[in-house]
């Protein structure tokens, strides 16, 4: 993965934007040690399929106008879970349901749990 401080910089504005729009639950995953796929996932949850949208839109708009491009966007269409790839941070968000039934956060257990106030 690139420079780990570009990729923490990139969880950072994610987590802002992802606050901004009232994310719930949101959960910095570091998976730099455990996976070449990424560096950070980070995990949010919205109340209704608009608001799951609403923080992907601010995820990318965020992240677009500091310079990175989304490569892929999987689930945008149905609302209950999105995917956002920006090579070095994946972020996921889902609605309550689909947080629950693929409960990423135990899936990648052995990445480290981050306190996003520390990015």
């Amino acid at each position: 993965m690139a420079d780990i401080e570009i990729s923490k910089n990139m969880a950072k504005m994610a987590v802002e934007a992802l606050e901004d729009r009232k994310g719930e639950d949101v959960h910095v995953i570091d998976i730099s040690e455990i996976s070449t796929l990424a560096d950070y996932f980070i995990i949010a949850s919205g109340t209704n399929i608009n608001q799951v949208q609403a923080l992907a839109d601010n995820v990318q708009e965020v992240l677009g106008r500091a310079g990175f491009d989304t490569k892929n966007v999987e689930g945008y269409e149905s609302g209950k879970w999105i995917l956002l790839d920006f090579g070095d941070i994946i972020v996921h968000i889902f609605d309550s349901e689909n947080r629950l039934f693929y409960d990423l956060e135990r899936i990648w257990r052995d990445g480290k749990l981050i306190d996003s106030t520390s990015l």
